[in-house]
């Protein structure tokens, strides 16, 4: 199993960044697919999640602010978020939401 995630990058408070997460090795289409972060010093936490049915569940902290998508023909699961804040700097990571794969993520640093 491969989890390729892109997208990230320095950008400003109040600015957008959309992250993509490319799947191989794994039955996409089958999974709920979840986007995790994790800060320096910080646990990773749980972001959002996508089920097989494309129904969401966010997190309080970026509710109304990121949105989780999924495009089962490209294996790809995305992540927009919008109005940035310093606090969501992290290293982004995608995974199967019941499974126990992770890629390497990226980094996303929002900062003036």
């Amino acid at each position: 199993v491969q989890l390729q995630a892109s997208g990230g990058g320095l950008v400003q408070p109040g600015g957008s960044l959309r992250l993509s997460c490319v799947a191989s090795g794994i039955d996409f289409n089958r999974d709920s697919w979840s986007w995790y972060r994790q800060a320096p010093g910080k646990q990773r936490e749980l972001v959002a999640t996508i089920t097989s049915s494309t129904l969401t569940r966010y997190a309080d902290y970026v509710q109304g602010r990121f949105t989780i998508s999924r495009d089962n023909a490209k294996d790809t699961v995305y992540l927009q978020m919008n109005s940035l804040k310093p606090e969501d700097t992290g290293t982004y990571y995608c995974k199967p939401t019941y499974r126990s794969y992770w890629g390497q993520g990226t980094q996303v640093t929002v900062s003036s």
